[in-house]
């Protein structure tokens, strides 16, 4: 189900049309924006860092680390607490990749997501897992990613090829 406000979120009176769209009784207006990730791209030139998902949604696929922002939290500040929180270890922040626009199943609803993809590197430490979140670790071709678990990241992982000249 994708997220359709029936209600306002003000006053309560149901809306006319789904969003962006104002509601009639106390004039709010409502839109579906996405919500921003941060997302890294840990790579060593040729190869990058893949967690393979613990928990649903899609559970058992690889990914990159990464997650959502905390309230008024910036896509940089969040990338690097996501790697402290998912790898166990500091992560030294490279270039921005880009912003690429997919959607998360959260809940029962699909959620617009705006996915902020940096380039990283580790800092040499030895990665911790969290298990909770990851099941496994493993590296891989830059040109030849496996099955991963959203749309984005494929996008962001050729543009990091690119940029990296692979």
């Amino acid at each position: 189900m994708t997220v359709e406000a029936r209600f306002c979120p003000r006053c309560g009176a149901g809306l006319r049309a789904k969003p962006p769209t104002t509601c009639a009784a106390c004039g709010y207006a409502l839109f579906v924006n996405a919500r921003p990730t941060a997302n890294l791209i840990v790579h060593d030139g040729h190869r990058f860092l893949a967690l393979k998902r613990a928990m649903e949604p899609r559970a058992g696929l690889w990914e990159t680390p990464g997650g959502f922002c905390d309230g008024w939290e910036d896509p940089a500040t969040a990338a690097v607490r996501e790697g402290r929180e998912e790898l166990g270890v500091e992560v030294t922040l490279g270039e921005f990749v880009g912003m690429y626009v997919g959607s998360y199943d959260y809940q029962g609803e699909r959620l617009p997501v705006l996915d902020c993809f940096f380039l990283a590197t580790l800092d040499g430490a030895q990665v911790r897992l969290d298990p909770r979140e990851s099941a496994d670790l493993a590296w891989f071709d830059l040109e030849r990613p496996p099955p991963l678990a959203f749309e984005t990241m494929d996008r962001a992982l050729s543009d990091a090829a690119s940029r990296l000249g692979r």
